[in-house]
């Protein structure tokens, strides 16, 4: 094999660098909805910063651990609600984004 030769096989064909539309659309629907679930999760972790338990369960890391999940589920179900609103921004800039780099 000539240099030539393995110059030629060593670019990737352009059927492969071909972007999917549709597999890129659904790529950045669901990074974009993931990012605004883990934003609500942050936003709501603040909020429960300040809050001390007592009471029954008494507290304690184990509380502190198992709340974390129980802000990052009510993050995923107000998302799942329509959120704030950023999933579709963050949507359309990804797809900017997509569309610039395959030009």
């Amino acid at each position: 094999m000539d240099a030539s030769t393995s110059l030629i096989m060593a670019q990737p064909s352009p059927l492969a660098a071909a972007p999917k539309p549709m597999a890129d659309m659904a790529k950045a629907d669901a990074a974009s909805k993931e990012y605004e679930s883990v934003f609500i999760s942050q936003f709501l972790g603040s909020m429960f910063s300040g809050i001390k338990s007592d009471g029954i369960t008494g507290g304690g890391q184990g509380e502190e651990m198992f709340r974390s999940l129980m802000v990052n589920e009510y993050g995923k179900s107000l998302e799942q609600r329509g959120g704030f609103g950023l999933a579709a921004h963050m949507k359309a800039e990804l797809l900017k984004h997509q569309q610039a780099a395959a030009q």
